[in-house]
Parts: C-alpha cells; sequence; structure tokens
C-alpha cells in the first residue's frame, strides 16, 4: 500500500511539525466500479452485487426503523437517536422530544483481518510537499492562469490540484483564497455536483 505523509499543526519536542501517514490517494470508486471489480475477479453476476445492497439497504432500514442492531460480516448498524433538547429527568421526556440522529456503525474485527490480508507491506509515495507549493504563489497563479485557458475559462478543483500538485482539501482552499477581498482574482459558481472557478 502506498503511503504519504503529511505535518499536523502540532510541534514536537525539536519544534518541527509532528507528521501523520495516510494511504496515498488512489481515487474514489463508485459502486459500478466495484461491481466491475467483483466480476471480473469474483465469478458474481453483473447487477447482483447493486441488487443485495438495494435490498440490505431498504430491510436494514426498516428493521432498525424498529430499533434492532443488525449485525452483519461487514459490522453493526444500530440506529442512534437524540433529544430535542437537554433533559435531566427521564419522566419528563416524551416521544415527540425524540428524533433520529443517523445510523450508527462499528465495522468489527472482520475488515481488520480483511485489509491485513491483502496488505504485503508499506512503500512511501512520493506526495508533494503541499507547504512549499502553497509558498510559491506566483507559480500557482502561473499554472491558474494557464489551466483557465486551456479549459475555455475555468477551473475545477479536481484539475487545479492535478496541475498544480496540491492535495484536493489544499487546491479547494486556494482556490477559495482567491475568491475573497475586495478585488478577488476568481468567482466560484456551483455547477452540478462541483463548483467552477472563472476569472473576474
Amino acid at each position: 500500500m502506498l503511503f504519504e505523509v503529511h505535518p499536523t499543526p502540532a510541534k514536537g519536542s525539536d519544534g518541527r511539525n509532528i507528521v501523520y501517514v495516510r494511504p496515498a490517494t488512489q481515487g474514489k470508486l463508485a459502486m459500478k466500479d466495484v461491481e466491475d471489480f467483483c466480476c471480473n475477479n469474483y465469478g458474481v453476476r453483473f447487477g447482483e452485487l447493486s441488487r443485495a445492497f438495494e435490498v440490505f439497504l431498504r430491510a436494514a432500514g426498516e428493521l432498525m426503523g424498529m430499533g434492532y442492531r443488525i449485525d452483519t460480516p461487514i459490522g453493526s448498524f444500530a440506529p442512534r437517536l437524540t433529544l430535542s433538547r437537554e433533559f435531566t429527568d427521564p419522566d419528563d421526556i416524551k416521544g415527540s422530544d425524540v428524533s433520529f440522529d443517523g445510523v450508527d456503525y462499528n465495522p468489527g474485527q472482520r475488515w481488520n483481518r480483511e485489509l491485513e490480508k491483502w496488505n504485503n507491506g508499506f512503500r512511501r509515495a512520493n506526495n508533494p510537499n503541499t507547504k512549499e507549493i502553497l509558498a510559491d504563489q506566483e507559480r500557482l497563479e502561473q499554472i491558474l492562469r494557464a489551466t483557465i485557458k486551456e479549459f475555455r475559462g475555468y477551473v475545477t478543483v479536481g484539475i487545479f490540484a492535478f496541475r498544480s500538485g496540491l492535495t484536493y482539501y489544499s487546491s479547494r482552499k486556494q482556490l477559495n483564497e482567491w475568491c475573497k477581498g475586495d478585488t478577488p482574482k476568481l468567482l466560484r459558481t456551483r455547477r452540478g455536483q462541483e463548483f467552477i472557478y472563472t476569472e473576474v
């Protein structure tokens, strides 16, 4: 597994930032991608996995709506409740004061065993130093202008992250910074599920 090293805000005894590791970003897989993988590697017919998930979602929703905790090979699921306000006397609580607050999920030990079974060690990815990239604002602005020109007047977070070498998070933060102030460089507009950034 490839991993990346990133700094935290906390300082160590030597005065430098303490670092942490995380898996190197390999992208995000949609259900169709997982389904294709299962068809090619595990003898599952296409659509079978999606149908199983759909049935599970409906059944689990109904059962958890009755208050059941559900134990499965991928972990346990249970309804989480919340109160509308703070109470000190249990006798004061009525049904109208209680509402669903989501689902508690405990992955259990099987996930860990499956991950460990397929892991043959760790290798460091050559992830960029975000602090160094962000320090060179002139270079970032050159990349921004070139990208906007190439993509006919706009840029997205993903495109800018790829072009600049920044993480998705840092790329979004930088683009949003350029949208602030009395004389912003960019204008942010929602397009479908994402934002596009255009020059002002």
